[in-house]
């Protein structure tokens, strides 16, 4: 039987990425580092940062986006800085509006990592708030 969309693993899913607080308002989250996480060098990869990144904003920027009778919010761009290697560990992640407007939305994120609160990674996602969502196109 196939599943529905909303009964489907998605790619966050596949990340380990626990939500721990999200509103519209601001969102956060943690990620327990495994050595899935890594690239050949032992640290985490990039693509990590940027995912944690992005879904913290995105989560938030469409709650948002949906209270001001959206249909929701989608990522046009995420510029992510790798500020310190990290190869274990817990990664906390907390997402901030810096502009929420009609068309579009931008967002601030910074990853921490908890045992010495360490910034890691820093980064600005642009979201576009859309009316409808067509899945499957």
């Amino acid at each position: 039987m196939e599943k529905t969309f909303d009964e489907r693993p998605t790619f966050v899913d596949y990340t380990g990425i626990e939500l721990t607080d999200v509103s519209a308002d601001a969102a956060a989250g943690r990620l327990v580092i495994t050595e899935n996480h890594h690239q050949p060098y032992g640290v985490v990869h990039g693509g990590v940062y940027c995912t944690f990144i992005e879904t913290l904003a995105s989560e938030s920027a469409a709650r948002w986006a949906i209270g001001i009778g959206m249909a929701g919010a989608v990522g046009v761009s995420n510029t992510t800085d790798f500020i310190k290697a990290t190869r274990e560990g817990v990664l906390l992640g907390v997402a901030v509006p810096i502009h929420r407007g009609r068309s579009q939305q931008l967002w601030e994120v910074t990853v921490t990592r908890e045992e010495d609160g360490e910034l890691v990674a820093h980064g600005q996602v642009r979201l576009h708030n859309v009316s409808s969502i067509d899945v499957g196109r």
